[in-house]
């Protein structure tokens, strides 16, 4: 995930107009570009490594909350005006603290130490049994983030240099594995048919969807709606209906990129899902696919762009959550938000990719349904801001119920919950019941009292 502008100048400021064509797909690839980092690739083949012959289902869950809600995210926030105008509606302190923990979510506590681990993980295979595991992701990750640290002090030439050979570079990539992977699959007598494992082997859609929160496109989408409508602005659209429209086709255009590739990076699991069952993250995957397709040449450019991606992510993450936690917290400079959080990610990133992927999934199980229903409020606001408590109680039973349960299988997971006996609660969205019947409660109240206060001034 890294943050870039459309570099345009306004164009017959005050007319309203539409964008041409052209405008529009530069737009929708900017946004794609937002979106789209090294860590985004890890999970997609995993699934199709874990799903098996449940793939397909697998993956239309994950595309539902990997493309299709931070799509919607995008929108919302379009709508509203900032992440922080809509989740004011909430009220002010949630607004304050749920920010705060994206910007945390998306940056040291998730995002940035997964990007020296799976640099790390592309590296690995290459190293051999030279050195010791432990004393090599040490020594690797110091030096990525003394890097990482040094480019956040000069972002500007640097990481745009870096962006401009490692993103062409990095798509070209995946379009070599993946069409060396479908190209594989199509002479195939049979396709592979090995079981779905776990988590896949129960309803793999639910598990699908539950995986894709853990691209954290959806809280990324929250800070970056306002970036896109202010560049579709700078680019002369200048009335909200039309910001609108060019907003929701630069959605669709990123959306329909990262189908096609997460669908892709599927199908490169899905390929080896015979022959690497057992495998407990995407990066070896791609890394298997890269030497059985292209031998040692492939595994050292794969691990020579993931390096350079994740390093360029990894210099944008530090510079935006610097940046937002240095205008929160004035006596704090950038400098020194800057060096904490790559120390501090630097000490999470030992802890190795699998332990990351695993406590994110516990983190986001947290932050997601309360992120969820103020996208789908957002997307419905006007109706919403007629009833302003439903705001309030909504968000605040997904925010509870998320919490108890995530706090629960962080740190006691045998422990017993009322809250188990939810309907969908088994599936990890015990969430959805509980907050629609609120919602739905709020209005009805919210309307019979209406309706009394009419009654009694008539």
């Amino acid at each position: 995930m890294g943050i870039d502008r459309v570099g345009a100048a306004p164009a017959n400021e005050g007319v309203a107009r539409s964008l041409a064509p052209r405008e529009t797909l530069f737009v929708g690839i900017t946004l794609f570009s937002m979106f789209f980092g090294a860590g985004n690739l890890i999970l997609p083949p995993l699934l199709g490594v874990q799903a098996g012959r449940d793939s397909l289902s697998a993956i239309v869950g994950f595309f539902i909350a990997g493309v299709g809600l931070p799509v919607l995210g995008i929108v919302a926030v379009a709508l509203a005006g900032t992440l922080r105008d809509l989740a004011a509606r909430v009220h002010p302190m949630f607004s304050r603290v749920f920010v705060a923990l994206v910007y945390l979510a998306i940056g040291p506590c998730l995002a940035i130490p997964r990007t020296a681990s799976t640099a790390f993980e592309m590296l690995s295979p290459l190293l051999g049994d030279m050195v010791a595991p432990e004393v090599a992701r040490l020594v690797f990750s110091v030096a990525f983030f003394v890097v990482a640290y040094a480019l956040a002090m000069r972002p500007g030439c640097l990481t745009k240099l870096l962006g401009r050979l490692t993103g062409p570079a990095l798509i070209l990539l995946i379009v070599a594995v993946v069409g060396a992977s479908v190209a594989s699959l199509l002479c195939l007598p049979s396709l592979p048919s090995a079981a779905p494992v776990a988590p896949y082997d129960h309803n793999a859609a639910v598990q699908g969807f539950l995986t894709g929160y853990q691209t954290m496109d959806l809280l990324a989408s929250l800070t970056f709606g306002i970036v896109i409508s202010q560049n579709v602005r700078s680019l002369g659209v200048v009335d909200s209906g039309g910001v609108m429209r060019e907003v929701c086709r630069a959605g669709a255009i990123a959306g329909a990129l990262m189908v096609a590739i997460y669908g892709g990076l599927c199908a490169v699991g899905f390929e080896l899902c015979d022959q690497l069952a057992g495998v407990s993250n995407g990066a070896a995957v791609i890394t298997a696919s890269a030497s059985l397709h292209f031998g040692v040449a492939g595994t050292v450019v794969v691990a020579a762009i993931f390096l350079l991606a994740c390093l360029n992510v990894c210099v944008g993450l530090i510079s935006c959550c610097g940046t937002y936690f240095s205008e929160e917290l004035p006596r704090l400079s950038y400098r020194s938000c800057a060096i904490a959080f790559a120390v501090f990610s630097c000490a999470l990133s030992n802890l190795g990719l699998d332990a990351i992927l695993s406590f994110s999934a516990t983190l986001l199980g947290i932050l997601y349904p309360p992120a969820i229903v103020l996208v789908v409020m957002g997307m419905l606001r006007r109706v919403c801001d007629r009833v302003p408590a439903i705001w309030s109680w909504t968000v605040g039973t997904a925010v509870v119920v998320s919490a108890a349960t995530g706090l629960r299988d962080a740190f006691a997971p045998g422990l017993t919950l009322p809250l188990d006996g939810l309907p969908l609660a088994d599936l990890g969205l015990g969430w959805v019941v509980p907050t629609a019947l609120v919602a739905l409660v709020v209005a009805l109240v919210s309307s019979l009292l209406h309706t009394r206060d009419g009654r009694s001034v008539a």
